[in-house]
């Protein structure tokens, strides 16, 4: 099978297209031919080595197929069956390997594009909107990359629930993506102060959350963004790390509370899995969470889409097609 590999980290051309063979699913575990990758951010994290992994390695995680094998003690799925999962062994390629207790079954009305688009970012969205800070009507949050593929699913989200949407973005294009999203308000960071205008469109408040992906570059701003005890999920870190700060910010900027949370801490259980990715999938289906899927590259061009995904020319979801 083809798949992408990389020996060593470093830049986008370290992505090699390989020769391997497919592999044979073990205990609990399903062969699935793979139809549809999503690409994300951490893939680009594991590349640099800012995230560790053995060598060589075949990025990715999330992808939609059909099952070819089933390994010993699997049961509840059957040969043909269209499944998605976040938990792919290597999804840049031909075929992977999944744990069964990772996967889920594509509703009909779901294809394999769409779903290998929202698993991740949509059950992110899910959890920062329902669990991490369990958004109510008439609250207010603050998205950071409100284009990207969490930022406009999260704005679907949130202004679903009835909760007043901010959204930051690069260009008016993008502005005009998260408005259709459902964003009431959306700030150009590139021409004005992101922080100064979420306090003038808040009457000086301040919003109830901060969802931030970005990291580095909005870190400062965005506490500053918030009305007393209120939080900032900081989910991501496009822009790079954030450095080291003084706890007592938190204090003085009115006893607010920050959490850097991941997925894989809100679908531990089967039932939480099933929960979200339900609920999201669901949606898809009956076309309440719309889906933006221009960017589709080949296999041999993950680097490419990479790149592109690095320095921010793609909105909604990047994918790879095998």
């Amino acid at each position: 099978m083809k798949a992408m590999q990389f020996h060593s980290s470093g830049g986008p051309e370290v992505l090699q297209l390989a020769d391997l063979p497919i592999p044979e699913p073990g205990q609990g575990q399903v062969l699935i031919r793979v139809e549809a990758v999503g690409v994300n951010f951490i893939e680009i994290y594991f590349r640099k080595g800012i995230y560790k992994t053995s060598l060589p390695a075949t990025p990715g995680s999330e992808a939609a197929g059909t099952i070819e094998e089933l390994g010993p003690g699997v049961t509840g799925f059957a040969v043909g069956d269209a499944v998605v999962s976040t938990s792919v062994i290597g999804s840049y390629a031909e075929y992977a390997l999944v744990p069964a207790a990772q996967l889920i079954r594509i509703p009909p009305a779901v294809t394999m594009e769409q779903a290998a688009a929202v698993m991740l970012q949509g059950m992110t969205a899910h959890y920062l909107a329902f669990s991490t800070w369990p958004l109510k009507a008439g609250e207010s949050a603050l998205v950071h990359a409100g284009a990207g593929g969490v930022g406009l699913l999260l704005t679907q989200i949130a202004a679903r629930i009835g909760a007043r949407v901010i959204a930051t973005v690069s260009t008016p294009a993008k502005a005009e993506l998260a408005r259709q999203a459902g964003a009431s308000d959306v700030i150009l960071y590139t021409e004005k102060d992101f922080a100064e205008e979420v306090r003038r469109l808040t009457g000086g408040k301040g919003v109830d959350v901060v969802y931030d992906s970005v990291g580095k570059t909005t870190f400062d701003k965005s506490l500053s963004c918030l009305r007393p005890r209120g939080l900032l999920a900081l989910f991501g870190a496009s822009s790079g790390p954030v450095p080291l700060f003084d706890l007592i910010q938190l204090s003085s900027k009115g006893s607010l509370f920050i959490t850097r949370p991941t997925l894989w801490h809100y679908i531990a259980s089967r039932a939480e899995l099933e929960w979200r990715a339900g609920q999201v999938l669901n949606w898809v289906a009956s076309g309440e969470l719309h889906l933006r899927m221009e960017h589709s590259y080949p296999l041999a061009e993950a680097a490419q889409a990479q790149i592109d995904i690095e320095e921010r020319k793609t909105t909604g979801k990047v994918l790879l097609v095998p």
